[in-house]
């Protein structure tokens, strides 16, 4: 991985949240679960919202404009958590005054917005991630490190659901495409990513999908050939209820991933003639990827091992060309994206 700027030196790192919600919450605790790193900053349109966030979790400065929180010389690094359809321009606002960004998932709206976005910050020498947690998470990685060494043997196929229940409401924002609504983004974009983290990259993708009146997509069920060879099957959906199951079969066995697809509590190896082999790992949420960009931070580096950029790309790629066969399009992609 290339360096392009002085590593961070050994005092903690701080954080500004771009967003106060729900999700830059769960950041701020784990965060704050963490040794090494401080938040020192929040910032949000609504200057009152950002006060009340900063007083309830201990955070010292908080700003009613994100442009303040980017002109902040205490902040290292900036957890961009707004909806995805603002991720690009804040991050490059960001990345333009010199701040390292983690993007929440999914990274950007298009490919050609993340390719925007990560050829800035290479140009800039910063550092950049999405927040795709999942892929930060020691049993993932034991998972992956498992399926590499040919476990299982050559890895044939790899099926994964993801289902969670919304009642529909053209307001809610996963209903909503001018808030980049629906499920393909939203719970797709997380067995997406572990396929192409275990299977490969895709050389042909088919899709089935369905949209709700707002033209938001409800359920997308997906399958495509890895350039190994394996075979990749993806299901997800906002409506309706279900276990979220991720099995992978080889040629020597398979692996049943327990627990959702985008935070598994374990697996179990099972080979033919052998006791089967249960596997867990320590589980802390965002936790382990803050300890990834701090890692980065502290070597130098502009993007990370775990998420690198090409794979961030890749992923958008896939993404994008499913929304593309089902006919759901943003809003914001008729617009120029600006910084």
């Amino acid at each position: 991985m290339s360096t392009a700027y002085p590593p961070v030196p050994d005092r903690p790192i701080r954080w500004g949240l771009l967003a106060a919600g729900r999700i830059a919450s769960a950041m701020a605790h784990a965060i704050a679960s963490v040794d090494g790193g401080e938040v020192v900053a929040v910032a949000a349109r609504d200057g009152e919202r950002a006060r009340v966030f900063a007083e309830e979790h201990g955070i010292p400065r908080s700003y009613g404009s994100y442009a303040e929180l980017g002109a902040d010389p205490e902040v290292d690094v900036v957890y961009v958590s707004s909806t995805h359809p603002f991720h690009a321009a804040q991050a490059l606002a960001c990345l333009d005054v010199g701040k390292h960004v983690l993007v929440e998932k999914p990274f950007a709206l298009t490919v050609a917005d993340t390719e925007a976005v990560l050829d800035r910050a290479r140009a800039r020498g910063l550092f950049a991630m999405e927040a795709m947690w999942t892929r930060c998470l020691p049993v993932v990685r034991e998972l992956h490190a498992r399926v590499a060494r040919g476990d299982i043997g050559a890895l044939r196929s790899f099926a994964a659901a993801f289902t969670v229940p919304f009642p529909y409401d053209e307001t809610n924002r996963l209903f909503d495409l001018a808030n980049g609504g629906g499920a393909l983004m939203d719970l797709g974009v997380y067995p997406v990513t572990l396929a192409h983290l275990l299977a490969g990259h895709p050389t042909d993708v088919q899709v089935l999908g369905s949209t709700v009146p707002t033209g938001a997509d409800d359920q997308v069920a997906l399958q495509w050939h890895t350039d190994s060879g394996a075979l990749v099957q993806v299901l997800c959906d906002s409506r309706s209820h279900g276990a979220s199951r991720t099995v992978l079969r080889g040629t020597a066995g398979w692996i049943e991933v327990h627990g959702p697809v985008n935070d598994p509590e374990s697996f179990t190896v099972h080979r033919p003639g052998e006791d089967e082999e249960h596997v867990s790992a320590e589980r802390r949420g965002f936790a382990h990827e803050v300890e990834e960009v701090h890692r980065c931070l502290r070597e130098g580096l502009v993007e990370s091992p775990l998420v690198p950029h090409d794979d961030t790309i890749a992923v958008m790629t896939v993404l994008e060309s499913v929304r593309r066969e089902i006919g759901v399009r943003y809003p914001q992609e008729d617009e120029p994206l600006r910084a």
